[in-house]
């Protein structure tokens, strides 16, 4: 029984990948762009449920990692970032789900061997471990999976 790991790249299009209990792992994008008539903060609350859904869907998330961006292209994504780690946090918090961000820097460098690598290399990096991502938000949240099962793996063998 492997201990079940959810990785994600916060963001209006929010990266995912999950290694659940059988050891299998999972990965997509979702989109939260605000959607019409609808108010500021319903991009939240569907996030909340989304995040709720695949919670019930694995039984339990026992840790949660997320990318942590320290620099946004400007200041819409910095908000909606901003909104994305409240939520995110604060439901981990109800749930009782240890969760960690994580530098950009570092999982770039744990995917290709540089933290300034580009969008293209976190790809090709993930694609050549064997996955296949549609898109960079969901390159971006397997990368970040594995350097989080490189993290499990070694606590386990302590």
């Amino acid at each position: 029984m492997h201990t079940t790991l959810l990785a994600l790249d916060l963001g209006t299009s929010t990266g995912w990948a999950l290694r659940g209990s059988d050891g299998h792992i999972t990965s997509g994008a979702e989109s939260f762009r605000p959607q019409r008539f609808e108010g500021g903060g319903m991009r939240f609350l569907r996030f909340r449920r989304w995040i709720s859904e695949i919670q019930q869907s694995v039984s339990e998330i026992q840790f949660l990692y997320f990318e942590e961006v320290r620099r946004h292209a400007g200041v819409d994504a910095a908000h909606a970032y901003g909104g994305f780690l409240a939520t995110l946090t604060a439901w981990c918090e109800h749930h009782g789900i240890p969760y960690q961000g994580v530098p950009v820097g570092t999982i770039k460098k744990h995917a290709t061997g540089r933290g300034n690598a580009g969008k293209d290399a976190v790809m090709a990096a993930v694609r050549a471990r064997g996955h296949a991502p549609a898109d960079d938000d969901e390159a971006d949240a397997l990368a970040l999976l594995l350097w989080a099962l490189q993290l499990h793996d070694a606590a386990q063998e302590d």
